[in-house]
């Protein structure tokens, strides 16, 4: 007579429901703090509710959605899991942002191979966090816990975000001109784009991460969250009527602007009208790369940008200030034609 066999349950296979409650309960708290008064119920619903009757004439509704790429492979490698999820916020709501819209809510998806509360808490954690920075609602998410798709302390981030503008200040670069000034903010760091060629540029150098440049670890310098621009730019918008905007991710400066300038028109930015911060010349230096390549991978210590016409430029600069942000001319828009619409020199 055949054995009988033992009976098999989730957690056999390698799936823990009890953590993912423990979780839930442990993240309540944090996801709570990010509630704007729109929210309606609150975590465990199968959908998440957001009641937008009142706040918009005309609402159009912008969305966005991204993740941070190879940089969550460093945050694994130096267990930097309380910031990454700021990265993942300013990713999302600084996309949306840059067609006037308010950021309402966000949701996230975090994937695993085996559930660890206190690594999720984290990253959850810093999701909220960059929340609150941006003033949206961390209104829903799902935790995925998938044995054998992942390795022991891999994880994977995606997330959704939701906005809203009134159709008629809807930002679509349609007003952009010729002689348009070009407004450079500040970024903190490569925030989360070019990290599969920084990794490389690590890996060439072997720099350990507590190499200091100038007064900042180099591991504090490739890890600072990714700053998220909605309230002050929210501000700006309120004060001011810009052309057009753009946020600086992937394809850095070289094909992030151009995206926001109408056909017939390009533009020329002046790479001395600022000083490359130390992290982005150390991984020049360090990885041979060249000014080209640079501008086409990383933000070069622009994150942001406005376009605005010459008149605007030097109030818009101060109510960004008063805001906390630094910004500079650092070009302008030109007429061109369609095979040489950026130069950057």
């Amino acid at each position: 007579m055949t054995a009988a066999k033992p009976p098999l349950t989730y957690r056999d296979a390698g799936v823990d429901i009890d953590a993912g409650n423990a979780l839930v309960d442990r993240i309540k708290p944090l996801v709570k703090r990010s509630f704007r008064p729109e929210v309606m119920g609150g975590l465990g619903g199968f959908g998440a509710l957001f009641d937008l009757s009142g706040k918009y004439r005309e609402p159009v509704l912008v969305s966005g959605t991204d993740g941070v790429g190879t940089k969550l492979k460093l945050a694994q490698q130096w267990q930097r899991h309380d910031s990454i999820g700021i990265d993942l916020v300013g990713m999302c709501v600084n996309d949306v942002l840059v067609q006037g819209a308010e950021p309402l809510f966000f949701l996230d998806y975090f994937a695993t191979g085996k559930l660890d509360v206190d690594t999720t808490a984290q990253v959850v954690g810093g999701i909220a966090e960059g929340c609150v920075r941006a003033g949206c609602a961390l209104i829903g998410g799902e935790t995925a816990e998938m044995p054998d798709m992942y390795g022991v302390g891999e994880y994977d981030l995606a997330g959704f975000c939701v906005a809203a503008v009134e159709k008629s200040k809807l930002l679509d670069g349609s007003a952009v001109r010729a002689g348009d000034v070009l407004l450079g903010i500040d970024s903190s760091g490569p925030h989360s784009n070019g990290y599969s060629l920084v990794r490389r540029v690590l890996e060439r150098s072997g720099a350990a991460p507590d190499l200091m440049l100038d007064s900042t670890r180099l591991d504090d310098a490739l890890m600072a969250p990714t700053t998220i621009y909605v309230k002050p730019v929210l501000a700006l918008l309120a004060a001011h009527a810009p052309h057009a905007m753009a946020h600086i991710t992937g394809g850095g400066l070289e094909e992030n602007i151009i995206r926001v300038v109408p056909e017939g028109l390009g533009i020329e930015v002046d790479a001395g009208s600022w000083t490359l911060p130390p992290v982005f010349d150390w991984l020049q230096r360090e990885g041979g790369i060249s000014d080209r390549e640079m501008w086409r991978t990383f933000n070069c210590g622009i994150g942001f940008v406005v376009i605005t016409t010459a008149e605007d430029s030097s109030a818009i600069q101060q109510t960004l200030a008063a805001q906390g942000l630094r910004s500079r001319p650092i070009g302008q828009v030109v007429t061109a034609s369609a095979d040489n619409r950026v130069r950057i020199g």
